[in-house]
């Protein structure tokens, strides 16, 4: 039994730096996910309440001029789909490819803010719970520092862990809505193409 104890320590101990290692890269990649999402955030506010407008003035006998009404912005990516959905008009089988596209484009944004939220706390309690046990070792032996040291690395990485996973938290809320807005209007634009294409 005190074999198997020792094989269990010594993998979990082993284990302690990868997780640091992935615990540090997570918090990296978690400041420039809230970087860019800063920026989509402005770019939203600016454009967001536009778009909306133009969805609900949108009809049959104005689509044809939609292009033209939206905001010019390159960084855009829901503006791009837009013209393309409307520049697809007749094919209703690449209207659907569209939608599929933007679909697949929004899973691979939105697959970075879903790590995050679910690797964070996960990395951050092993990092927390793998210290733990030299830390005890260490209170048993009267070794102070050594307990210490261990209870330092212990909380700081769940604090990073916690810390990665609140960024992933928040930016994939607000993504959800923004993409789910966006899909919407995708589909309203296609059924409006659908009943275009049926009047012709």
């Amino acid at each position: 039994m005190n074999y198997i104890s020792d094989v269990l320590f010594w993998i979990s101990t082993g284990l302690l730096v990868p997780v640091v290692v992935l615990l540090i890269w997570f918090f990296v990649r978690a400041i420039l996910l809230l970087g860019g999402f800063f920026g989509q955030y402005l770019m939203m506010r600016k454009i967001g309440a536009q778009i909306r407008e133009q969805m609900d003035a949108l009809t049959v006998d104005n689509l044809d001029t939609l292009s033209d009404r939206l905001p010019k912005s390159k960084q855009a990516v829901i503006v791009a789909y837009i013209n393309k959905v409307v520049a697809a008009r007749g094919s209703k089988a690449q209207v659907n490819r569209l939608l599929d596209r933007y679909g697949q484009f929004v899973e691979k944004d939105m697959s970075l803010p879903t790590t995050l939220l679910k690797m964070g706390p996960m990395l951050g309690l092993m990092g927390t719970l793998i210290p733990m046990g030299p830390a005890l070792v260490g209170l048993s032996t009267g070794d102070i520092a050594s307990m210490a040291y261990n209870m330092q690395v212990a909380f700081a990485t769940t604090v990073v862990g916690l810390s990665s996973a609140a960024i992933g938290f928040i930016a994939k809320q607000a993504k959800s809505r923004w993409y789910a807005e966006d899909m919407s209007n995708l589909e309203f634009i296609a059924e409006l193409l659908d009943e275009q294409t049926t009047v012709e």
